[in-house]
């Protein structure tokens, strides 16, 4: 039996290109380049039917390490918490204050990017700070 090594993550959510795009910025993911064939994503995006533009789009680890993000339009809102969310991981290898001072600083780096941060969690030791991406999905920064 063989063993899987590569998925990606799929999101829901209602403009697929601005998410991908704001998770890009958040993890430092690139956009891949178009279909072959097109010079552009716009040029991709002009060939597709109407109700298929913008209905999905991607990112992914410029280093190949981490999983392809994949965006996909649905119709319905967020209604409930996820029931799985990313840790984005910024403060390895610190503890107590050092810690809790990465995480903050890239929570500010976050909120003008249209993050919401929801409420710091720190014990003295340990720290967490859970967030909003721009669509309302949680996720944490650890």
């Amino acid at each position: 039996m063989s063993s899987i090594r590569k998925f990606q993550v799929t999101f829901d959510c209602a403009e697929p290109e601005r998410l991908a795009r704001f998770w890009c910025e958040v993890l430092g993911y690139v956009v891949p380049p178009p279909p072959d064939g097109y010079a552009t994503w716009d040029d991709f995006k002009l060939s597709q039917p109407a109700e298929q533009r913008d209905s999905w789009f991607a990112c992914s680890d410029p280093t190949g390490v981490g999983p392809r993000l994949y965006f996909q339009r649905v119709p319905e809102g967020k209604a409930v918490k996820n029931r799985l969310h990313l840790d984005v991981r910024v403060g390895t290898g610190l503890v107590g204050e050092e810690r809790l001072a990465a995480l903050e600083a890239e929570c500010a780096r976050l909120v003008p990017l249209g993050a919401v941060h929801v409420c710091t969690l720190y014990d003295g030791t340990d720290a967490c700070i859970p967030m909003l991406d721009i669509e309302g999905n949680e996720f944490c920064i650890d």
